[in-house]
This record gives structure tokens, C-alpha cells and sequence, in this order.
């Protein structure tokens, strides 16, 4: 139970809004008549639909604005003049644990009409239904490629012939660019899958390398990620060019965090990264010097050590 658990918390971290939701959208036109809606809502088994001009989401109707529709003494109006108008939606980059805290929220939506970032255009919707199919699929996937996975990094390391065997991995990180967002993690991820590290140091080096990438993107202009695998641990250094940390000690801290609004409407920012991070380290420094940047070590031991850190 414990892997499942912890296996999902990362694959919500892992994956976009793109990832899990229906693409294939029922939809209806503004200056379509209110009179049609009874029947697209009964053929299609659904509880409302959005209202999309030129592939771009004006609004929403519903059941509800049928029923009172049915109730009052107007005369057939379209649909444009009964819909729902700036309705709520969510971006197709978004992380699927942010759609999860929008539609847990009390205001009680059940599903979101999926935008994209660039072009506003309606690309899908989500529900939680979808988002349990899609982290079960997701799952399933990853399971089978454990069980095919065929070599072990010690079998590596005990082929080669060398006093000191080291395997490096280089990654860059943009600051700001949150198409790319994760994507190094995701990339180093399947890397050490193949080198046949064990399951339970992967989980804990992508949750660590996935917060540290997402501090690098959402803090400063650029950074890298360099990861050094030796038989008895895995090294992960991320360095960054930007404003650094001014109090690392608050920064620490859970909930603190310095990001702006319109990082947090993204579903980011939320002041976990560097906990989350020490969590999943057996040791953990920061360098930092303000306006310059920030230099994080990350060491995760893949044998039992009997040091005092």
C-alpha cells in the first residue's frame, strides 16, 4: 500500500491536465436555440456542455439553465442569452494535482472545461473520473516496465574495469518556460529505470529532482541539472542563475514561499519544494548568493551506509 501511495503522489506531481482529460468534447453553439439543448443533453448522457464560438469557450450551460428555461414563459432564445458566461476552466499544462484541488473545492464543480495556455482554445474537459482512469492506466504502464526492466546498475558497474566508476547525466533547465516544466525530471527518470535502479530510489530522486527543477523554472532565468550515479550513491546537483535565496533557514520553512500570483493560479508555488526535497534526501546542503544564484545537492545513498552525517 505504501508504494501505491507513494507511486501516485508522483505520477500527480508527473502529470498534466493533457495527460488525463477527454478530449473528445460535446459542445454547442451560442446563437444555437434552447430548444435543442433538452435533446444534446439526453443523447449524449450529459449534465451540460460548453458553449464554444470559433473553437474558443465563451460559456456553459446546464441542465439547470434548461429547467429554468422550461419554467419561465419565454419564448425559444439561444442558447448565448441562457449560458453561463466567463466560465470557470482550467490550462491543458496544469499539473493533474492542481485540477484535483479545483475540483475539490467548495463550491462543488464536478468537471472543467481544458484550455490551451497560447491559443484559448477549448482542447478537452476533466473530471475526477477522469483523472482516476488515467493515474490507473499511468500506473499499469509502469508496473509492466518494471517487470520487463532487464539490467541493474551493478551489473554495469561490475563490468567495468576502473578504480573509481562514476556515470554522469547533464540536463538543462529554462527559468520560466513551463511547457518544458518537468520534462528533465521525466527524461532522468526513465534513464535511471534503464540503468535498473531500484524502484524505491527512483521515487524518491524524481520527487526531489521535479521540486528542484520546479524552483529553477519558477525563480531564476536558467539553470542545470547534473546527476552523478557511483554504485553506492546517486549525486544530484542543481545550480541556477537568478536572485538566490535570501533566508535560507525561512525558505526551509513549510508554506513559505516567494512566487508570485500568477505562479500559484498555475498550480505552483506553494512553499513544499525544499521540504519535500529534504524529505527524500539521506543529505541535503544549499549554497546560495543573493542575485546570483542558488547550488543544491541532493545525495540519496543506494546502499546501506552506518556514517554519522
Amino acid at each position: 500500500m505504501d508504494f501505491q501511495l507513494v507511486k501516485t503522489r508522483e505520477l500527480l506531481l508527473e502529470l498534466s491536465i493533457s495527460d488525463v482529460m477527454c478530449s473528445q468534447v460535446v459542445t454547442i453553439a451560442p446563437d444555437a436555440a434552447m430548444s435543442t439543448l433538452r435533446e444534446v443533453l439526453r443523447d449524449y448522457g450529459i449534465s451540460g456542455a460548453p458553449v464554444v464560438e470559433d473553437d474558443r469557450l465563451v460559456g456553459i450551460v446546464s441542465t439547470e439553465d434548461l429547467i429554468r428555461w422550461l419554467a419561465g414563459d419565454d419564448d425559444d432564445c439561444s442558447i448565448g442569452e441562457r449560458m453561463t458566461t466567463d466560465p470557470e476552466y482550467l490550462f491543458a499544462d496544469q499539473s493533474v494535482a492542481y485540477a484535483i484541488k479545483r475540483l475539490e473545492d467548495p463550491e462543488g464543480y464536478g468537471r472543467f472545461p481544458v484550455v490551451d495556455r497560447h491559443s484559448k482554445k477549448l482542447v478537452g474537459i476533466i473530471t475526477k473520473g477522469d483523472i482516476i482512469g488515467g493515474v490507473l492506466l499511468k500506473l499499469e504502464q509502469e508496473y509492466k516496465e518494471e517487470e520487463v526492466r532487464q539490467f541493474r546498475a551493478s551489473h554495469i558497474f561490475e563490468d567495468i574495469a576502473a578504480d573509481d566508476k562514476e556515470i554522469y547525466l547533464f540536463y538543462d533547465i529554462v527559468g520560466k518556460d513551463f511547457d518544458r516544466a518537468g520534462k528533465a525530471s521525466t527524461r532522468m527518470k526513465k534513464n535511471l529505470k534503464r540503468l535498473g535502479i531500484r524502484p524505491d530510489i527512483i521515487r524518491r530522486l524524481s520527487i526531489a529532482s521535479y521540486e528542484a527543477e520546479m524552483n529553477v523554472v519558477i525563480h531564476a532565468d536558467q539553470g542545470t541539472m547534473k546527476y552523478r550515479i557511483k554504485p553506492d550513491e546517486i549525486v544530484l546537483e542543481v545550480s541556477d542563475r537568478g536572485p538566490g535565496i535570501e533566508d535560507v533557514e525561512k525558505a526551509m520553512q513549510t508554506g513559505f514561499t516567494t512566487s508570485e500570483d500568477w505562479v500559484k493560479e498555475m498550480g505552483f508555488g506553494a512553499g513544499m519544494g525544499l521540504s519535500n526535497i529534504k524529505n527524500c534526501a539521506d543529505k541535503m546542503e544549499i549554497r546560495s548568493d543573493p542575485g546570483v544564484g542558488v547550488t543544491l545537492t541532493i545525495r540519496i545513498w543506494t546502499e546501506d551506509r552506518h556514517e554519522t552525517e
